[in-house]
């Protein structure tokens, strides 16, 4: 069943980059222009982060496009993709423009639990800052402390399966540097606790 949502959230982001890095005609009803009249760019906002052009992004944020938008197949918003695939500036600037911490996906899953899971410390760092809770559970009953809690040899086999899975999406994850990440992340987690 993963494996099958897995797919289906790869195959969607195939879509998004297709079709929307053209122009986007839709693009009027998922913005809100601002009095100042900055327009959206052509490039939904999901596209943009996905390909992590922070100046695409900046440039939805003054817009006044919706940042808590879900892309329809996974239920992930821009921060929670930008958390995914390790766009750290992007998180950041999502971060500080207000996008909402406790949005889950459809896996139940936070920018938080993704940053956390994927070892992305600094876009952890700027979640818990901002107060992103760290009590909300995912869909399987887990906090984002408790994701990164077991031994990286227990769940090294869930980091392969999605670099495989979202290896084409560009999705690179270094094994290493997770397995030594994953304490520090916990240790930032617990000290939120």
């Amino acid at each position: 069943m993963k494996a099958h949502k897995l797919l289906a959230f790869a195959m969607y982001f195939l879509f998004v980059l297709a079709v929307y890095s053209c122009e986007n005609k839709n693009s009027k009803s998922d913005t809100t222009v601002k009095a100042e009249k900055v327009k959206a760019p052509k490039t939904d906002i999901h596209a943009a982060t996905f390909m992590g052009n922070l100046k695409l992004v900046e440039q939805h944020i003054a817009a006044g496009t919706n940042l808590n938008s879900k892309e329809p197949i996974g239920g992930s918003t821009p921060l929670i993709t930008a958390c995914l695939f390790g766009k750290t500036e992007v998180a950041k600037a999502l971060i500080d423009a207000n996008a909402d911490l406790s949005i889950k996906n459809n896996d139940g899953s936070t920018a938080l639990h993704v940053a956390a899971f994927f070892c992305r410390t600094e876009i952890v760092k700027a979640l818990l800052e901002k107060g992103a809770d760290t009590n909300i559970k995912n869909n399987a009953g887990a906090t984002a402390l408790e994701s990164v809690s077991a031994p990286f040899t227990q769940v090294k086999g869930v980091y392969e399966f999605f670099n495989k899975e979202l290896g084409p999406l560009g999705l690179r994850l270094n094994f290493e540097r997770i397995e030594k990440a994953r304490p520090e992340v916990a240790e930032l987690l617990n000290k939120q606790s």
